[in-house]
């Protein structure tokens, strides 16, 4: 039973669940989405307390890759909120 207390485990079930989210239509994958994009720190702060700074590399890593459409769109946001435009047009 402590095999599934690992963080690397629950690192991979939540890599599962991003994958199974994803063929999913757009409008499902938000809250889960989110949910998930939330738990994200928690397990790397519990991966990184038990294993060290290399694996938490690694799954930031996955997380940029499996979430880099809405991060780029969340950058692009954030710049033209810093440059002084609206944010909701070009």
């Amino acid at each position: 039973m402590n095999e599934l207390l690992n963080p690397l485990v629950a690192m991979a079930i939540w890599a599962l669940a991003c994958m199974a989210l994803a063929p999913l239509p757009i409008k499902y994958q938000i809250v889960p989405g989110l949910s998930l994009l939330a738990m994200l720190p928690v397990l790397l702060i519990w991966t990184g307390m038990t294993y060290g700074v290399w694996p938490v590399l690694i799954g930031l890593a996955a997380a940029a890759s499996l979430f880099r459409k809405p991060l780029i769109a969340l950058w692009r946001y954030l710049g033209r909120r810093l440059k002084g435009q609206d944010g909701k047009t070009k």
